[in-house]
């Protein structure tokens, strides 16, 4: 009697007038769906209650045929229909004006996102589809039962924004007790009870500790990359997921490994929160899919240190990521084999901004320059000067502060050597420790197997057998590393280290010294360089800034290409007609002033005669050069000297001259006073077409082809 009252009651309910006959004609869709698949696992009685609707629809009136379920959404959020088929499907049943009726158990299972919910109010108003829930039964082309739809939506879409806060708040306030649990990187494991220690195989702890003694010595991923891979040695993981989880496999090693291992914060003991947050994409741009980014160093939300075993000190962890800053194009950039030694520590003294290094005259050639305001702006280039000069200025500042210290860093080489190589001694002993447990275990299994089960008995075989080959293998690998290095240092190593202490410069100049090395050693003594050149002289003031906060001033004097650039042109001038009025010849006067000091430019270091008369003659104090013998010819019309030809076209000479052995022109050879004079005969139809071909690009051989054949 009881169960029929209720039934009786729920009819009333939702049979209160709404349901007309044009609605029990259409379908009656059944809406269902679930958050997540763990909710659909294990929360079933939602799933059976809303399943339960379909035979709720046939006690309206709906007959069982034209009652649809709709389920494809199980496992997907609400927040957007994006994604959720079973919704794009409904809306467009109810669009068809197919659909009486849409059930569902709460409007949180409709949808959780107002532009959806409302999307589908406007359908089903527009096609007279009513709605229903455990509540009652809606007409959304009703004011009252509209305006309740609404507030439902937006009672629905605040609850998720809700819900989701409260949880992220609560997984915050676990951060900051550090308590907790994330992904551990490589080299530790979490135990059953939620603590974080290092792992405990051996080798795996030792191969991570390489990788900070590594990069502490050479100062780049890709050093300690080629390092690892040069002696084979292979990194430690474990396997996260599968029928092997938990397992430990040896792995190649890769840069992004390496810069992960070095870049994490728990290698130095600290617990962190808040490295990679998720922004919203309408506030700042992340990764396309998630919107997650990276939070600078000091950023980050919980940072709590001393609480998980370390490989390496606080410091040291900040010490290398400020190295790999540094590294970067942003930075000083790491050191390169190019003959550069300041690649990356030269400051305008001008702008401010970093220099950079050109290359000329396939590598031989060097200059800084400063360029980022002509490449930016258009501006005219900053300055420039050649860096021959800096650098040797720089190599022999940096000899002599390293003149106090030389005894310490011969012992401290000693104490790296020697400790590098203990390392990898340990590294192998550790591999070969690791093969022979691989072969003992496998004989084990072996021997535990009945001899009649010849199936297993074999497989075991041949898997102990492996082991045994790949043990054999390695011992001779070891012993292919062991002949080429040798395993401690010997006396006669250890007194050539000391003699470091002597033998510095030598050192520094050796063949044997590669640039990199040498721009290392200086990027530990300089932090920066100021330089600024004064004006367009020949003149350049040079600021150190030495590690420690020390600096160092200093004047350089580069190289320039005029005599009128030089700071002393002016006097020089003066000196030279002063010696010209006492009737010296111009050889003497350019012993006289190598004498008292003065030099020229383009960094020769003594005046001649030819120059001493070239400033001669810029004062008008001596004639112009004799006339070139080219100038005593008498040329027919349309004849033209190389220099001649040079002027009136505006192109260089050697271009001429170019065009001449390639046949382009035609020419005739005339002896003058011992020298051969090439005259070219060129009328105005040819001097055109050369202006023609030197418009043309460089790729000229078609061209000069066509060229050869008019001229036959």
């Amino acid at each position: 009697m009881t169960g029929t009252y209720q039934e009786s009651i729920l009819t009333h309910r939702f049979n209160n007038g709404k349901i007309q006959g044009n609605h029990i004609d259409r379908l009656a869709l059944v809406y269902v769906r679930q958050s997540t698949m763990q909710q659909v696992e294990r929360h079933q009685e939602s799933t059976r209650l809303q399943y339960g609707l379909a035979s709720r629809a046939t006690q309206l009136g709906w007959p069982s045929q034209r009652v649809i379920v709709i389920d494809e959404d199980l496992g997907q959020s609400a927040a957007t229909a994006v994604g959720r088929p079973g919704f794009q499907r409904l809306v467009a049943e109810v669009g068809l004006d197919h659909v009486g009726i849409v059930l569902g158990i709460e409007m949180s299972r409709l949808a959780r996102s107002n532009r959806d919910w409302h999307q589908l109010l406007e359908i089903c108003a527009l096609f007279g589809t009513l709605i229903g829930d455990l509540d009652g039964i809606y007409d959304p082309s009703d004011y009252n039962d509209r305006l309740l739809l609404g507030l439902k939506g937006t009672m629905s879409e605040a609850e998720l924004h809700i819900l989701k806060r409260r949880m992220l708040e609560g997984k915050r306030a676990k951060a900051r007790r550090g308590e907790l649990g994330m992904q551990v990187p490589m080299g530790y494991i979490r135990r059953p009870s939620g603590e974080v220690i290092k792992d405990p195989d051996e080798q795996g702890q030792n191969t991570i500790e390489m990788v900070f003694n590594l990069f502490k010595r050479y100062g780049t991923i890709n050093a300690v990359l080629q390092h690892f891979v040069r002696n084979d040695i292979e990194m430690p993981s474990r396997v996260r997921s599968g029928p092997t989880k938990g397992e430990l496999q040896w792995v190649r090693p890769n840069r992004v490994t390496l810069s992960n291992i070095l870049r994490n914060p728990i290698y130095a003991g600290a617990y962190v929160y808040g490295r990679r947050p998720t922004v919203p994409k309408k506030k700042k741009p992340g990764r396309p899919s998630t919107g997650r980014t990276v939070a600078k160093f000091g950023e980050w939300e919980v940072l709590l240190k001393d609480r998980i075993p370390s490989f390496i000190t606080w410091d040291q962890f900040e010490k290398n990521k400020r190295q790999l800053e540094s590294n970067t194009a942003q930075g000083t950039g790491a050191p390169r084999n190019g003959p550069s030694l300041l690649s990356g520590l030269l400051i305008c003294g001008r702008c401010g901004m970093r220099m950079t290094t050109q290359y000329s005259n396939n590598g031989n050639g060097l200059r800084y320059l400063c360029s980022r305001l002509m490449v930016d702006y258009g501006e005219p280039l900053c300055q420039s000067l050649a860096g021959k000069p800096l650098d040797e200025l720089t190599s022999k500042l940096v000899l002599q502060s390293l003149e106090p210290a030389a005894l310490e860093i011969s012992l401290k080489v000693a104490e790296d050597i020697e400790a590098e190589r203990c390392q990898m001694r340990n590294h192998w002993d550790n591999k070969l420790e690791r093969a022979r447990y691989t072969v003992e275990r496998a004989f084990r299994q072996y021997s535990a197997v009945e001899p009649e089960n010849r199936l297993v008995a074999r497989a075991l075989e041949r898997q102990w057998e492996e082991t045994l080959v790949a043990e054999e293998e390695l011992k001779m690998e070891y012993e292919r590393f062991l002949s080429q290095q040798a395993a401690p240092l010997s006396e006669e190593e250890r007194d050539a280290i000391r003699q470091l202490s002597v033998d510095i410069p030598e050192i520094w100049n050796a063949d044997s010294t590669t640039p990199s090395d040498r721009q290392t050693i200086v990027r530990q003594l300089i932090e920066r360089i100021i330089v600024t050149v004064q004006g367009a002289t020949e003149k350049v003031a040079v600021e150190y800034q030495w590690a420690g906060g020390h600096k160092t001033q200093a004047t350089l004097i580069r190289p320039v290409a005029r005599l009128e650039q030089l700071s002393y042109y002016p006097d020089l001038l003066k000196r030279v007609a002063e010696l010209n009025t006492q009737q010296k010849n111009a050889r003497t006067i350019a012993h006289i002033l190598n004498e008292e000091g003065w030099r020229p430019a383009k960094r020769r270091d003594t005046f001649n005669a030819y120059m001493v008369h070239s400033l001669l003659s810029r004062q008008g104090l001596r004639t112009s050069r004799k006339k070139r013998p080219s100038d005593k010819i008498t040329k027919k019309a349309n004849e033209w000297t190389m220099r001649e030809l040079s002027q009136k076209l505006k192109i260089p000479e050697p271009t001429i001259y170019s065009w001449i052995k390639k046949g382009i022109l035609k020419f005739r050879r005339v002896l003058v006073s011992g020298r051969t004079v090439l005259i070219i005969n060129a009328n105005r139809t040819e001097i055109n077409r050369l202006r023609s071909l030197r418009r043309q690009p460089r790729t000229w051989s078609k061209h000069i082809h066509t060229l050869r054949e008019e001229k036959g």
